[in-house]
């Protein structure tokens, strides 16, 4: 696939304003784990390819587990997430694929129980944020890595 154009060339204003927006995500309430699986969930579902290989290298780079990540399609299954990050993932699949009759109370109930009201609130930013690049980037089809050098992302030794 190639790329169709450079929004970032194009719209240099508005992505930086945006960038200030998602990093200023870095410093809220939800510890980078969740954070990280979140942003890798939500790019998994919406088959950004860009994304997913960003955040998969950034989630390494922080010392997430490979057979974590591996198992974050399937995390449901898997025995190796907590109730917390359980509640977070269900939230980014239900916010990311909104229902046709809304978020169910029994979602938002089971969340509840392992998020403050600041935490839901702040998770709910991190999942807007990351499901906005991934229509940009499934939209504009940047070349997945093509920035790994400049933010750092080749230490993962992921290429």
């Amino acid at each position: 696939m190639t790329q169709r154009i450079d929004y970032q060339q194009q719209s240099p204003d508005l992505l930086q304003k945006f960038l200030g927006f998602s990093n200023a995500l870095r410093k809220s309430s939800i510890e980078d784990s969740i954070h990280d699986m979140v942003n890798i969930r939500a790019s998994q579902i919406n088959g950004c390819t860009f994304c997913l290989d960003m955040h998969v290298k950034e989630a390494s780079l922080r010392g997430e587990r490979p057979l974590r990540l591996h198992h974050l399609a399937a995390w449901r299954e898997s025995t190796l997430f907590s109730p917390r990050e359980r509640a977070a993932l269900a939230w980014t699949e239900t916010l990311t694929q909104l229902p046709a009759q809304g978020v169910a109370d029994d979602i938002y109930e089971r969340v509840r129980t392992q998020l403050s009201e600041k935490e839901l609130s702040d998770l709910t930013f991190i999942i807007m944020s990351i499901n906005a690049w991934n229509r940009i980037n499934v939209g504009f089809r940047p070349v997945p890595g093509a920035f790994d050098k400049a933010y750092g992302l080749d230490k993962a030794g992921l290429s």
